[in-house]
Protein backbone atom coordinates (compact mmCIF):
# COMPACT_ATOMS: atom_id res chain seq x y z
CA UNK A 1 0.00 0.00 0.00
CA UNK A 2 1.31 3.49 -0.95
CA UNK A 3 1.67 5.85 2.20
CA UNK A 4 -0.75 8.16 0.58
CA UNK A 5 -3.75 5.64 -0.27
CA UNK A 6 -7.01 6.52 0.21
CA UNK A 7 -7.75 2.89 1.90
CA UNK A 8 -7.61 1.16 4.61
CA UNK A 9 -4.79 -1.63 4.91
CA UNK A 10 -6.11 -5.07 3.81
CA UNK A 11 -4.93 -6.68 6.95
CA UNK A 12 -6.70 -3.73 8.98
CA UNK A 13 -8.28 -5.23 12.55
CA UNK A 14 -12.00 -3.45 12.63
CA UNK A 15 -13.66 -4.50 15.74
CA UNK A 16 -14.81 -3.71 19.56
CA UNK A 17 -13.81 -3.23 23.00
CA UNK A 18 -14.90 -4.21 26.49
CA UNK A 19 -13.35 -4.92 29.85
CA UNK A 20 -14.04 -8.00 32.09
CA UNK A 21 -15.10 -5.41 35.08
CA UNK A 22 -17.51 -4.27 32.74
CA UNK A 23 -18.85 -6.70 31.22
CA UNK A 24 -18.54 -10.41 32.85
CA UNK A 25 -20.35 -10.48 36.14
CA UNK A 26 -19.88 -13.85 37.76
CA UNK A 27 -17.92 -11.97 40.32
CA UNK A 28 -17.85 -14.42 42.75
CA UNK A 29 -18.08 -17.55 40.41
CA UNK A 30 -16.00 -20.54 40.09
CA UNK A 31 -13.51 -19.44 42.18
CA UNK A 32 -12.76 -15.39 40.97
CA UNK A 33 -12.37 -12.86 44.01
CA UNK A 34 -12.73 -9.79 44.32
CA UNK A 35 -11.27 -6.70 42.67
CA UNK A 36 -11.09 -2.75 43.23
CA UNK A 37 -13.80 -2.69 40.34
CA UNK A 38 -15.87 -5.13 43.00
CA UNK A 39 -15.59 -2.40 45.99
CA UNK A 40 -16.76 0.51 43.56
CA UNK A 41 -20.48 1.29 43.81
CA UNK A 42 -20.38 4.27 41.83
CA UNK A 43 -17.85 3.52 38.79
CA UNK A 44 -14.08 4.30 39.14
CA UNK A 45 -14.82 8.40 39.71
CA UNK A 46 -16.89 6.92 42.73
CA UNK A 47 -15.66 6.17 46.63
CA UNK A 48 -14.53 2.91 47.04
CA UNK A 49 -15.35 0.42 49.16
CA UNK A 50 -12.93 -1.43 51.78
CA UNK A 51 -14.66 -4.56 51.22
CA UNK A 52 -17.35 -6.00 49.12
CA UNK A 53 -20.61 -4.79 51.71
CA UNK A 54 -23.87 -7.20 52.30
CA UNK A 55 -27.17 -5.85 50.85
CA UNK A 56 -25.22 -3.17 48.45
CA UNK A 57 -25.32 -3.15 44.76
CA UNK A 58 -22.44 -2.90 42.93
CA UNK A 59 -23.12 -2.70 38.92
CA UNK A 60 -19.65 -5.16 38.54
CA UNK A 61 -21.01 -8.27 40.07
CA UNK A 62 -23.45 -8.81 37.25
CA UNK A 63 -23.02 -6.37 34.79
CA UNK A 64 -24.42 -7.61 31.36
CA UNK A 65 -23.27 -11.17 32.29
CA UNK A 66 -20.93 -12.16 29.79
CA UNK A 67 -19.58 -14.87 31.48
CA UNK A 68 -22.51 -16.85 30.73
CA UNK A 69 -23.73 -14.79 27.18
CA UNK A 70 -20.53 -14.51 25.70
CA UNK A 71 -21.43 -16.89 22.73
CA UNK A 72 -24.91 -14.98 22.14
CA UNK A 73 -22.75 -12.18 21.73
CA UNK A 74 -19.80 -13.26 19.83
CA UNK A 75 -22.43 -14.48 17.04
CA UNK A 76 -23.65 -11.05 17.21
CA UNK A 77 -19.81 -9.51 16.62
CA UNK A 78 -19.09 -12.28 13.78
CA UNK A 79 -22.36 -10.85 12.21
CA UNK A 80 -20.64 -8.14 12.02
CA UNK A 81 -17.77 -8.46 10.52
CA UNK A 82 -15.56 -8.33 13.41
CA UNK A 83 -11.55 -8.57 12.00
CA UNK A 84 -10.77 -9.01 16.23
CA UNK A 85 -12.29 -8.27 19.58
CA UNK A 86 -10.56 -6.37 22.23
CA UNK A 87 -11.35 -7.61 26.34
CA UNK A 88 -9.31 -8.21 29.38
CA UNK A 89 -8.72 -10.97 31.34
CA UNK A 90 -9.63 -10.39 35.16
CA UNK A 91 -6.80 -11.11 37.19
CA UNK A 92 -8.46 -12.02 40.20
CA UNK A 93 -10.33 -14.98 38.38
CA UNK A 94 -6.59 -16.09 37.71
CA UNK A 95 -5.03 -15.36 40.78
CA UNK A 96 -7.92 -14.49 43.07
CA UNK A 97 -6.28 -13.06 46.23
CA UNK A 98 -3.27 -12.00 43.09
CA UNK A 99 -0.25 -13.84 44.86
CA UNK A 100 -1.79 -17.56 45.06
CA UNK A 101 1.44 -20.48 44.65
CA UNK A 102 -1.24 -21.71 41.66
CA UNK A 103 -3.72 -20.10 39.29
CA UNK A 104 -7.11 -21.03 39.65
CA UNK A 105 -8.01 -23.82 37.09
CA UNK A 106 -11.74 -22.42 36.20
CA UNK A 107 -10.44 -19.13 35.62
CA UNK A 108 -8.19 -20.32 32.95
CA UNK A 109 -10.86 -22.94 31.48
CA UNK A 110 -13.18 -20.02 31.10
CA UNK A 111 -10.64 -17.71 29.00
CA UNK A 112 -10.04 -21.10 27.05
CA UNK A 113 -12.97 -21.38 26.15
CA UNK A 114 -13.50 -17.68 25.53
CA UNK A 115 -10.87 -17.26 22.68
CA UNK A 116 -11.28 -20.71 21.27
CA UNK A 117 -15.13 -19.31 20.50
CA UNK A 118 -14.03 -16.04 19.41
CA UNK A 119 -11.59 -18.01 16.68
CA UNK A 120 -13.60 -20.05 15.26
CA UNK A 121 -16.08 -17.37 14.89
CA UNK A 122 -13.01 -15.44 12.78
CA UNK A 123 -12.50 -13.34 15.22
CA UNK A 124 -8.66 -12.63 16.85
CA UNK A 125 -8.59 -11.40 20.51
CA UNK A 126 -6.79 -8.15 21.75
CA UNK A 127 -6.20 -8.86 24.87
CA UNK A 128 -5.51 -6.33 28.21
CA UNK A 129 -3.76 -7.47 30.62
CA UNK A 130 -5.04 -5.67 33.46
CA UNK A 131 -7.64 -3.47 32.68
CA UNK A 132 -8.77 -1.27 36.45
CA UNK A 133 -8.97 -4.47 37.58
CA UNK A 134 -6.61 -5.22 40.41
CA UNK A 135 -7.48 -8.21 42.75
CA UNK A 136 -8.83 -6.08 45.92
CA UNK A 137 -6.59 -8.33 48.37
CA UNK A 138 -3.24 -6.50 46.62
CA UNK A 139 -4.76 -3.26 47.96
CA UNK A 140 -5.38 -4.55 51.23
CA UNK A 141 -2.99 -6.48 52.36
CA UNK A 142 0.50 -4.57 50.39
CA UNK A 143 -1.22 -0.97 49.64
CA UNK A 144 -1.19 -1.23 45.97
CA UNK A 145 1.31 -0.89 43.33
CA UNK A 146 3.00 1.74 45.53
CA UNK A 147 4.33 -1.87 46.83
CA UNK A 148 7.15 -3.13 44.77
CA UNK A 149 6.17 -6.43 46.08
CA UNK A 150 3.38 -6.51 43.24
CA UNK A 151 5.59 -6.38 39.94
CA UNK A 152 6.62 -9.75 41.07
CA UNK A 153 3.17 -11.23 41.33
CA UNK A 154 2.13 -9.33 38.25
CA UNK A 155 5.28 -10.97 36.33
CA UNK A 156 4.12 -14.35 37.18
CA UNK A 157 0.48 -13.66 36.16
CA UNK A 158 1.63 -12.56 32.77
CA UNK A 159 3.68 -15.87 32.64
CA UNK A 160 0.58 -18.35 33.58
CA UNK A 161 -1.46 -16.29 30.71
CA UNK A 162 1.50 -16.23 28.17
CA UNK A 163 1.87 -20.30 28.45
CA UNK A 164 -0.85 -20.48 28.68
CA UNK A 165 -2.76 -18.61 25.70
CA UNK A 166 0.27 -18.55 23.57
CA UNK A 167 -1.14 -20.28 20.45
CA UNK A 168 -4.19 -18.56 20.90
CA UNK A 169 -3.72 -14.57 21.19
CA UNK A 170 -1.34 -12.70 19.57
CA UNK A 171 -2.13 -9.32 20.51
CA UNK A 172 -1.28 -7.82 23.99
CA UNK A 173 -1.48 -4.72 25.78
CA UNK A 174 -0.39 -3.99 30.12
CA UNK A 175 -2.33 -1.71 31.47
CA UNK A 176 -5.05 -0.05 30.47
CA UNK A 177 -4.96 3.74 30.19
CA UNK A 178 -1.98 4.08 33.02
CA UNK A 179 -1.68 7.76 32.21
CA UNK A 180 -4.99 7.83 34.31
CA UNK A 181 -3.06 7.39 37.42
CA UNK A 182 -3.19 11.55 37.63
CA UNK A 183 -7.14 11.48 37.02
CA UNK A 184 -8.47 8.44 38.27
CA UNK A 185 -5.82 7.00 40.68
CA UNK A 186 -7.23 4.15 42.20
CA UNK A 187 -8.50 2.63 38.83
CA UNK A 188 -5.53 2.93 37.33
CA UNK A 189 -3.19 2.66 40.03
CA UNK A 190 -4.68 1.61 42.97
CA UNK A 191 -3.43 4.62 44.54
CA UNK A 192 -5.51 6.11 47.65
CA UNK A 193 -6.39 9.55 48.70
CA UNK A 194 -4.63 10.65 52.22
CA UNK A 195 -6.48 13.24 53.89
CA UNK A 196 -8.55 14.22 50.49
CA UNK A 197 -5.95 14.29 48.11
CA UNK A 198 -3.02 12.76 45.80
CA UNK A 199 0.52 12.73 46.29
CA UNK A 200 2.72 12.74 43.43
CA UNK A 201 5.58 11.22 45.23
CA UNK A 202 3.12 8.20 45.50
CA UNK A 203 1.69 8.76 41.70
CA UNK A 204 5.25 8.18 40.50
CA UNK A 205 6.86 6.03 42.50
CA UNK A 206 3.77 3.43 41.61
CA UNK A 207 4.33 4.52 38.09
CA UNK A 208 7.77 3.26 38.15
CA UNK A 209 6.79 -0.10 39.43
CA UNK A 210 4.38 -0.21 36.90
CA UNK A 211 6.40 0.70 34.06
CA UNK A 212 9.06 -2.46 35.35
CA UNK A 213 6.33 -4.73 35.92
CA UNK A 214 5.36 -3.60 31.91
CA UNK A 215 9.11 -4.32 31.19
CA UNK A 216 8.98 -7.73 32.46
CA UNK A 217 5.66 -8.58 30.58
CA UNK A 218 7.03 -7.27 27.48
CA UNK A 219 10.05 -9.77 27.73
CA UNK A 220 8.17 -12.62 28.81
CA UNK A 221 6.20 -11.88 26.13
CA UNK A 222 8.67 -12.10 23.40
CA UNK A 223 10.41 -15.56 25.19
CA UNK A 224 7.15 -17.09 25.32
CA UNK A 225 5.14 -15.83 22.19
CA UNK A 226 7.70 -15.26 19.44
CA UNK A 227 5.86 -13.04 16.89
CA UNK A 228 3.37 -12.36 19.05
CA UNK A 229 3.06 -8.32 19.86
CA UNK A 230 2.68 -6.55 22.97
CA UNK A 231 1.78 -2.97 23.38
CA UNK A 232 1.06 -0.03 26.16
CA UNK A 233 -1.99 1.52 26.28
CA UNK A 234 -2.64 5.24 27.30
CA UNK A 235 -5.93 7.66 27.39
CA UNK A 236 -5.07 10.36 24.77
CA UNK A 237 -8.17 12.32 24.26
CA UNK A 238 -6.95 15.43 23.09
CA UNK A 239 -6.48 19.39 25.24
CA UNK A 240 -6.28 22.66 22.89
CA UNK A 241 -4.80 25.52 24.94
CA UNK A 242 -8.34 27.77 25.29
CA UNK A 243 -6.52 31.11 23.87
CA UNK A 244 -3.28 31.80 21.93
CA UNK A 245 -1.92 33.75 24.88
CA UNK A 246 1.89 31.99 25.42
CA UNK A 247 0.45 31.21 29.13
CA UNK A 248 -2.24 29.38 27.79
CA UNK A 249 -0.21 27.57 25.26
CA UNK A 250 2.72 26.58 26.80
CA UNK A 251 0.69 25.43 30.07
CA UNK A 252 -1.20 23.61 27.74
CA UNK A 253 1.69 21.31 25.91
CA UNK A 254 2.77 21.02 29.53
CA UNK A 255 -0.37 19.17 30.43
CA UNK A 256 0.04 17.07 27.45
CA UNK A 257 2.89 16.33 27.97
CA UNK A 258 2.32 15.26 31.71
CA UNK A 259 -0.06 12.31 29.66
CA UNK A 260 2.48 11.48 26.87
CA UNK A 261 5.14 11.35 29.62
CA UNK A 262 3.75 7.20 30.27
CA UNK A 263 4.53 6.60 26.51
CA UNK A 264 7.88 7.97 26.24
CA UNK A 265 9.25 5.89 29.00
CA UNK A 266 7.51 2.99 27.68
CA UNK A 267 8.22 2.97 23.95
CA UNK A 268 11.31 5.32 23.98
CA UNK A 269 12.54 3.29 26.96
CA UNK A 270 13.83 5.69 29.30
CA UNK A 271 12.92 8.54 31.79
CA UNK A 272 12.80 11.90 29.50
CA UNK A 273 14.83 14.57 30.65
CA UNK A 274 12.03 16.84 31.20
CA UNK A 275 10.53 14.85 34.02
CA UNK A 276 13.55 15.50 36.42
CA UNK A 277 12.39 18.87 37.03
CA UNK A 278 8.87 18.49 37.57
CA UNK A 279 10.36 15.60 40.24
CA UNK A 280 12.47 18.40 41.72
CA UNK A 281 9.95 21.39 41.83
CA UNK A 282 7.25 18.63 43.38
CA UNK A 283 9.94 16.81 45.81
CA UNK A 284 9.47 13.41 44.30
CA UNK A 285 11.93 10.99 43.91
CA UNK A 286 11.66 7.93 42.30
CA UNK A 287 13.46 4.95 44.40
CA UNK A 288 14.57 2.39 41.60
CA UNK A 289 16.28 0.00 41.48
CA UNK A 290 19.82 -0.83 39.55
CA UNK A 291 18.40 -2.74 36.92
CA UNK A 292 15.39 -0.96 35.97
CA UNK A 293 16.29 1.28 33.88
CA UNK A 294 18.00 -1.05 32.18
CA UNK A 295 14.70 -3.28 31.14
CA UNK A 296 13.03 -0.29 30.47
CA UNK A 297 15.48 0.63 27.74
CA UNK A 298 15.62 -3.74 26.59
CA UNK A 299 11.95 -3.99 26.59
CA UNK A 300 9.76 -1.53 25.11
CA UNK A 301 6.29 -1.81 24.03
CA UNK A 302 6.30 -2.74 20.58
CA UNK A 303 2.65 -0.48 19.50
CA UNK A 304 0.73 2.38 21.32
CA UNK A 305 -2.59 1.36 21.55
CA UNK A 306 -4.80 4.54 22.96
CA UNK A 307 -8.56 5.83 23.44
CA UNK A 308 -9.95 8.48 22.40
CA UNK A 309 -13.28 9.95 22.53
CA UNK A 310 -13.01 14.17 22.88
CA UNK A 311 -11.05 17.31 23.26
CA UNK A 312 -10.76 20.08 25.83
CA UNK A 313 -9.41 23.29 26.02
CA UNK A 314 -6.96 24.42 29.07
CA UNK A 315 -6.60 27.81 30.30
CA UNK A 316 -3.24 28.56 32.44
CA UNK A 317 -3.80 28.44 36.37
CA UNK A 318 -7.38 26.77 36.31
CA UNK A 319 -7.71 23.30 37.96
CA UNK A 320 -6.67 20.21 36.31
CA UNK A 321 -9.25 17.39 36.05
CA UNK A 322 -10.17 14.22 33.86
CA UNK A 323 -12.28 11.05 34.30
CA UNK A 324 -12.06 7.83 31.50
CA UNK A 325 -12.87 10.02 28.46
CA UNK A 326 -9.94 12.44 28.94
CA UNK A 327 -8.99 15.74 30.26
CA UNK A 328 -12.01 17.99 31.32
CA UNK A 329 -11.63 21.74 30.76
CA UNK A 330 -13.31 24.69 28.94
CA UNK A 331 -15.52 23.47 26.60
CA UNK A 332 -14.77 24.40 22.91
CA UNK A 333 -17.11 26.85 21.09
CA UNK A 334 -16.89 25.16 17.79
CA UNK A 335 -18.11 21.72 18.89
CA UNK A 336 -20.75 19.36 19.61
CA UNK A 337 -21.25 18.42 22.65
CA UNK A 338 -23.00 14.67 23.99
CA UNK A 339 -25.62 14.70 26.84
CA UNK A 340 -22.77 13.91 29.37
CA UNK A 341 -20.93 17.13 28.19
CA UNK A 342 -18.22 15.12 26.56
CA UNK A 343 -17.05 17.39 23.09
CA UNK A 344 -16.89 15.72 19.80
CA UNK A 345 -13.82 16.20 17.87
CA UNK A 346 -13.43 14.28 14.79
CA UNK A 347 -10.59 16.15 13.31
CA UNK A 348 -9.14 16.36 16.48
CA UNK A 349 -8.46 12.18 16.48
CA UNK A 350 -6.59 12.60 12.89
CA UNK A 351 -4.14 15.06 14.92
CA UNK A 352 -3.78 12.98 17.90
CA UNK A 353 -2.64 10.04 15.54
CA UNK A 354 -0.20 12.25 13.61
CA UNK A 355 1.31 13.71 16.79
CA UNK A 356 1.80 10.49 18.40
CA UNK A 357 3.22 8.55 14.97
CA UNK A 358 5.55 11.38 14.48
CA UNK A 359 6.50 10.80 18.52
CA UNK A 360 7.08 7.32 18.21
CA UNK A 361 7.43 6.12 15.37
CA UNK A 362 5.83 3.26 16.33
CA UNK A 363 2.31 1.47 14.99
CA UNK A 364 -0.76 2.76 16.28
CA UNK A 365 -4.15 1.01 17.47
CA UNK A 366 -7.32 2.67 18.48
CA UNK A 367 -8.61 0.43 20.99
CA UNK A 368 -11.28 2.73 22.62
CA UNK A 369 -13.53 5.41 20.52
CA UNK A 370 -16.93 5.56 20.45
CA UNK A 371 -19.80 7.96 21.74
CA UNK A 372 -21.89 6.90 24.76
CA UNK A 373 -25.87 7.93 24.86
CA UNK A 374 -29.41 8.06 25.82
CA UNK A 375 -30.74 5.25 23.61
CA UNK A 376 -34.83 4.63 23.42
CA UNK A 377 -36.25 1.41 22.12
CA UNK A 378 -38.86 2.06 19.74
CA UNK A 379 -42.25 -0.12 19.16
CA UNK A 380 -40.54 -2.31 17.53
CA UNK A 381 -37.36 -3.02 19.53
CA UNK A 382 -34.85 -0.78 17.86
CA UNK A 383 -32.75 2.05 18.41
CA UNK A 384 -32.86 4.64 15.78
CA UNK A 385 -29.34 5.65 16.72
CA UNK A 386 -28.27 8.16 13.99
CA UNK A 387 -26.03 10.05 16.04
CA UNK A 388 -23.91 7.17 16.66
CA UNK A 389 -23.71 6.22 12.65
CA UNK A 390 -22.94 9.64 12.43
CA UNK A 391 -19.85 9.95 15.75
CA UNK A 392 -18.46 6.85 13.51
CA UNK A 393 -18.53 7.50 10.27
CA UNK A 394 -16.68 10.79 10.99
CA UNK A 395 -13.99 9.85 13.42
CA UNK A 396 -13.44 6.82 10.39
CA UNK A 397 -13.05 9.29 8.07
CA UNK A 398 -10.27 10.97 9.69
CA UNK A 399 -8.39 7.84 10.44
CA UNK A 400 -8.69 7.05 6.83
CA UNK A 401 -7.07 10.67 6.64
CA UNK A 402 -4.47 10.27 9.09
CA UNK A 403 -3.31 6.69 7.03
CA UNK A 404 -2.65 8.40 3.75
CA UNK A 405 -0.61 11.48 6.12
CA UNK A 406 1.82 8.43 6.38
CA UNK A 407 0.41 7.13 9.77
CA UNK A 408 0.60 3.45 10.80
CA UNK A 409 -2.58 2.33 12.15
CA UNK A 410 -3.22 -1.01 12.94
CA UNK A 411 -6.88 -1.03 13.96
CA UNK A 412 -9.96 0.38 15.34
CA UNK A 413 -11.98 -1.16 17.85
CA UNK A 414 -15.31 0.61 18.84
CA UNK A 415 -15.66 0.92 22.72
CA UNK A 416 -18.93 -0.54 23.42
CA UNK A 417 -19.77 -2.93 20.63
CA UNK A 418 -22.68 -3.89 23.26
CA UNK A 419 -24.22 -2.09 26.39
CA UNK A 420 -21.96 -2.68 29.14
CA UNK A 421 -21.44 -0.94 32.46
CA UNK A 422 -19.73 2.62 31.86
CA UNK A 423 -16.82 2.52 33.74
CA UNK A 424 -17.03 6.28 34.94
CA UNK A 425 -20.16 6.25 37.19
CA UNK A 426 -21.19 2.52 36.84
CA UNK A 427 -24.44 3.51 34.78
CA UNK A 428 -26.23 1.56 32.45
CA UNK A 429 -28.24 4.57 30.70
CA UNK A 430 -24.97 5.22 28.98
CA UNK A 431 -24.45 3.67 26.06
CA UNK A 432 -22.38 2.62 23.07
CA UNK A 433 -23.04 -0.54 22.05
CA UNK A 434 -24.30 -1.20 18.71
CA UNK A 435 -26.35 -3.09 20.56
CA UNK A 436 -28.48 -2.75 23.04
CA UNK A 437 -28.69 -4.71 26.36
CA UNK A 438 -32.23 -4.99 29.13
CA UNK A 439 -30.90 -3.32 31.61
CA UNK A 440 -30.51 -0.50 33.67
CA UNK A 441 -28.58 1.59 36.43
CA UNK A 442 -30.47 0.06 39.36
CA UNK A 443 -29.64 -3.80 37.87
CA UNK A 444 -33.12 -4.53 36.71
CA UNK A 445 -33.81 -5.52 33.16
CA UNK A 446 -33.82 -9.24 31.40
CA UNK A 447 -30.54 -8.95 30.05
CA UNK A 448 -32.35 -9.35 26.46
CA UNK A 449 -29.80 -8.82 23.39
CA UNK A 450 -31.08 -6.74 20.60
CA UNK A 451 -30.03 -4.98 17.66
CA UNK A 452 -29.82 -0.92 16.87
CA UNK A 453 -29.21 0.75 13.82
CA UNK A 454 -25.71 1.57 13.93
CA UNK A 455 -25.14 -2.19 14.18
CA UNK A 456 -26.04 -2.76 10.41
CA UNK A 457 -23.83 0.28 9.70
CA UNK A 458 -20.86 -0.72 11.42
CA UNK A 459 -21.29 -3.86 9.47
CA UNK A 460 -21.03 -2.38 6.09
CA UNK A 461 -18.27 -0.16 7.33
CA UNK A 462 -16.14 -3.15 7.89
CA UNK A 463 -17.13 -5.47 5.00
CA UNK A 464 -16.38 -2.08 3.06
CA UNK A 465 -13.10 -2.10 4.47
CA UNK A 466 -14.37 1.83 5.27
CA UNK A 467 -14.91 2.64 1.48
CA UNK A 468 -18.63 3.02 2.96
CA UNK A 469 -17.72 6.07 5.04
CA UNK A 470 -16.95 7.69 1.46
Amino acid sequence: MGMHSKRFPDNFLWGGAIAANQAEGAWNEDGKGPSIADVSAEGVQGPVDRDVMENKYYPAHEAIDFYHHYKEDIALFAEMGFKCFRTSIAWSRIFPNGNEAEPNKKGLQFYDDLFDHLLENGIEPVITISHYETPLHLVNEYGGWMNRKLISFFQKYCEVIFNRYKDKVKYWMTFNEINNVHVIPFAAGTIKPVDGKYDLQTIYQSSHHMFVASALAVKACREIIPGAKIGCMLSLSGVYPNTCHPEDVLETYQLRRRSLFFGDVMLRGKYPNYIRRVWKENNVEVIMEPEDENLLALYPAEYLGFSYYRTTTHKAGMPIVGNTGGLSGIDNPYLETTPWGWQIDPKGLRLTCNELYDRYQKPLFIVENGLGNLDTLNEDGIVQDDYRIDYLNKHVREIREAIRDGVEIMGYTWWGPIDIVSAGKGEMRKRYGFIYVDKDDEGNGTLKRSKKKSFEWYKQVIASNGEIVE
